[in-house]
């Protein structure tokens, strides 16, 4: 089996500044891909374009504002998009395959199962998934920049070998290169400082909605997986390829960090915790430095309504997330037992287990960083 690659491409690299798709610029792309797929290389693409593609169907002079007028524009744009892409990879003997996802696609246990077994199938008959935002729906989700972050979840769900976000830009750079003349182009990021966020730029096209901002928080959910990164330009036939070989014209993040697990990843960057444990400092060091699981006698108190088998986060007194993980009590249950010895917890309520959270279930804060962080 070949190495497994997403590769995300953007709104201002499909369509033109007016909008309206770019059928040659999407041939292009499609060659490049097509290109790797004959090598032996699965890949999965993420696209934008739907809403730039659609607007001007719609009779709308410029790129629409309101979240209705952008839904109603996906909703053309989203064909037109498939279309084009289908035509032009099916000039290489390749099916194209369209998959619409949204954030609850990935929160949800049970929902990311599902769209992972379906590219696992499209993979598996040598198709290429293609993959979108399902604008026509989300509302949130609209405002995310350009699907980089939605690429990284998928590379991170897909546990693949690498993500590759193209751009009309040629690297992140330490300043804006249009505006600042000496800035330099960082060729490899080890660790993503405050520092980078501050250099991250805005939006640079009318077209799309997103920037260098949005990639280099890509890169925080990539890198948080396991999957490196690059984010540079493919312009000219044979770029995608040296890009995936190391050579390409971008800069490209390094991922130390062991893969986790799929049900460790989804428990640490996908799943939406439904409530709150505090806990003491023992627990917190038990946690975080001697690997062992949650037990009532270090809990001070819950937070929130939640039941057994839900993802809740763990914080000190201080209210600092620790962590998060699989609790296998209720809330009202924690509230019964909280700094109870295992023991008499056992006898007050009924449980299957004394871990209100195992080991085996948690991740802690080490991995997870926030994005409200960099907002």
């Amino acid at each position: 089996m070949g190495k497994r690659i997403v590769v995300k491409i953007g709104s201002s690299s499909l369509t033109a500044e007016e909008g309206g798709l770019n059928r040659l610029q999407v041939r292009f792309f499609a060659d490049e891909i097509a290109r790797l797929h004959a090598s032996g290389y699965q890949v999965l693409l993420v696209t934008s374009g739907a809403i730039a593609a659609g607007f001007r169907r719609l009779g709308y002079a410029t790129r629409p504002k309101l979240v209705h007028e952008k839904q109603a524009a996906a909703a053309v744009g989203q064909a037109l998009l498939m279309q084009a892409y289908q035509e032009a990879f099916n000039a290489s003997g390749i099916t194209a395959a369209q998959i619409l996802l949204t954030r609850p696609d990935f929160s949800n246990r049970g929902r990311s199962q599902n769209a992972t077994r379906t590219i696992e199938e499209l993979l598996k008959q040598f198709a290429v998934p293609i993959i979108n935002e399902n604008d026509t729906v989300a509302v949130d989700e609209i405002k995310f920049g350009e699907n980089d972050s939605l690429s990284a979840l998928v590379a991170n769900l897909v546990k693949a070998d690498g993500l590759y976000i193209l751009t009309d830009m040629d690297g992140v750079y330490t300043g804006d290169p249009r505006k600042v003349p000496d800035a330099k182009r960082l060729e490899r990021i080890e660790v993503l400082s405050d520092e980078l966020y501050q250099m991250a730029g805005g939006a640079g096209s009318s077209v799309g909605t997103g920037g260098m901002r949005s990639k280099i928080e890509a890169a925080r959910i990539a890198m948080q997986g396991g999957v490196p990164l690059f984010v540079g330009r493919v312009s000219e036939p044979g770029d995608l390829a040296e890009a995936v070989a190391g050579t390409g014209k971008g800069t490209y993040f390094a991922s130390s960090l062991q893969s986790l697990s799929a049900k460790k990843h989804w428990v640490g960057f996908l799943s939406v915790p439904q409530g709150r444990i505090v806990v003491d400092a023992g627990a917190e060091n038990a946690l975080l430095n001697r690997g062992r699981s949650l037990l009532p006698a270090g809990i001070l108190r819950a937070e929130g309504d939640f039941h057994p088998g839900e993802v809740v986060e763990v914080v000190n007194a201080d209210g600092r997330i620790l962590g998060r993980g699989v609790t296998h009590y209720a809330a009202w249950q924690i509230t019964a037992v909280a700094g109870l010895s295992s023991e008499e917890a056992l006898k007050r309520i009924e449980v299957p287990r004394a871990e209100v959270i195992h080991r085996d279930e948690w991740v802690g804060s080490s991995l997870i960083k926030e994005a409200s962080s960099h907002e």
